[in-house]
């Protein structure tokens, strides 16, 4: 327990302490300050009556832009994988 590091974030007028690995601090409190940075912005442009539907929309985004993510890496993978098949065929032709 000695190598690891105990720091608070708050999220959502919540403070949450947490015991953590060194190397997760920055990107934990990126991820708190992006949060809080959506909360403000869905409050601003939404009607919301309670911070669980802003936590909500918030995960709602952060799990669509993950998913985003995936699909346009299969979507390059494919479109890469194609690209080799196009050039494998060309170099035949000319090879044969």
């Amino acid at each position: 327990m000695a190598d690891k590091l105990k720091i608070k974030l708050s999220i959502a007028d919540r403070v949450y302490p947490l015991t953590i690995n060194p190397d997760q601090e920055e990107g934990l409190r990126k991820a708190a300050k992006k949060i809080e940075a959506m909360i403000k912005q869905f409050e601003q442009s939404y009607a919301v009556r309670d911070k669980q539907d802003v936590l909500a929309m918030c995960a709602l985004q952060f799990a669509a832009q993950v998913e985003q993510k995936v699909i346009d890496k299969d979507d390059d993978k494919d479109n890469v994988a194609n690209r080799l098949n196009a050039l494998s065929d060309l170099l035949h032709e000319h090879l044969s």
